[in-house]
């Protein structure tokens, strides 16, 4: 008889935003004529900008035509946008090699699959409140995960301790779910401590467009010692709006080995085996991203997602909720008024107001009693949920 994995019956009943989805969809049904206001899961609302659009196009032409068209891509990505991404990097005095870099998929299906380089008795460190996925990716593959917790006491961004040692390291800066961000000085902490014990740090770079922090570090690589210690895991989802359009890439530096097994190569072995590489017209319309252009429109997209979070911000300031996140992240992280728990505060969001959050607890136990506010909706909702929750916690 087939013998499944049975790690998955070690995982929590529902994925986080499932369960949210059903709890909305649930109420939605009780009240139709309630207005929801969505503040929870990460989805962009504006569209592709131009430059984007008239790259893909151009791809969807090239396609029709023999002369240009194209069939399978390579599997680590078209050297066109490698080389367009090295070129970014190195504009921001990151020194890496086109081969570097890696075209993949999206950041999710990254963090999942980049697990394959690692054995399955090796452990991982979560930094919580965190990403679900980190530990669930890792609870799939039976792996022993360690939980450390971090708080507002150290602006959600703890230092490495000897008690803690992993074989991986799971860093997210600006962090999602509390929109904190490492300094250098912390980032350097945790190299020198991955290298001094031979472990290797994920670092989920997603949301490192909207650092606007002259000292904070939009990626690891700009810290001494981390080509020999981390892999850099990116998205273009909330950088430029490719949560539908899927594309992401990931720098594994040549400089990275353990055990004699370097991670580069062992890299192109498993893209070249397990993929067939992503879309050509995806990949024509990434490399816009890059461009000057491109560049200046994505940046404006995002400037609208941070005046919603000066819109939210506001309202918490004014009624002085504490709070980390907004300035250098999409996400605001707020401690639960009253002492209500995250799921508590969800209800009563919902009920009272119907505004759509996502409780911390989902994040881990560090996150209880803190709730996660998304800016990337309409200003329209933004406004409108603004007024809602002012009125809300001035009665509380």
């Amino acid at each position: 008889m087939t013998k499944p994995n049975m790690n998955y019956a070690n995982l929590k009943d529902s994925y986080l935003f499932f369960g949210i989805a059903q709890k909305v969809k649930k109420y939605s049904e009780l009240n139709p004529d309630k207005k929801i206001l969505r503040l929870g899961i990460g989805d962009v609302s504006l569209p592709l900008c131009k430059t984007v659009i008239s790259a893909l196009t151009e791809g969807v032409s090239d396609q029709a035509e023999k002369s240009s068209f194209q069939g399978y891509m390579p599997e680590c990505g078209a050297p066109f946008l490698r080389t367009t991404i090295a070129e970014f990097y190195r504009k921001k005095g990151v020194d890496i090699s086109d081969d570097e870099v890696f075209v993949s998929s999206g950041a999710s299906d990254e963090l999942g699959d980049i697990l394959d380089l690692f054995d399955k008795e090796n452990s991982a460190l979560v930094i919580e409140p965190a990403y679900p996925a980190y530990v669930d990716a890792n609870v799939i593959a039976g792996r022993k995960i360690i939980h450390l917790s971090s708080s507002i006491e150290n602006g959600f961004t703890p230092e490495p301790d000897e008690d803690h040692i992993t074989d991986i390291i799971y860093i997210c800066s600006p962090n999602n779910p509390t929109g904190a961000v490492f300094t250098k000085e912390k980032l350097k902490k945790w190299v020198d401590f991955a290298n001094r014990h031979g472990s290797v740090i994920l670092f989920d770079a997603a949301y490192e467009a909207f650092i606007e922090q002259d000292n904070i570090p939009h990626s690891i690589f700009e810290i001494d010692g981390a080509i020999t210690c981390a892999i850099e895991i990116c998205s273009l989802s909330k950088t430029a709006g490719f949560t539908g359009t899927r594309l992401g890439y990931t720098v594994i530096p040549k400089a990275l080995v353990r055990s004699g097994m370097n991670f580069n190569s062992m890299w192109v072995r498993n893209r070249t085996t397990k993929t067939n590489g992503v879309s050509y017209i995806i990949q024509k319309g990434g490399a816009a991203v890059f461009t000057d252009e491109g560049q200046i429109e994505i940046k404006e997209n995002i400037a609208y997602y941070k005046g919603n979070a000066k819109i939210l911000m506001r309202v918490l300031d004014g009624c002085g909720i504490e709070y980390t996140g907004g300035v250098n992240a999409p996400y605001i992280w707020l401690k639960c008024p009253k002492g209500l728990g995250s799921w508590e505060f969800f209800d009563l969001l919902l009920d009272k107001i119907q505004v759509v959050g996502t409780p911390g607890e989902g994040f881990g136990k560090a996150g209880e009693g803190f709730f996660r506010f998304s800016t990337f909706g309409s200003r329209e909702n933004t406004n409108e949920a603004a007024d809602r929750l002012k009125h809300l916690f001035k009665s509380l």
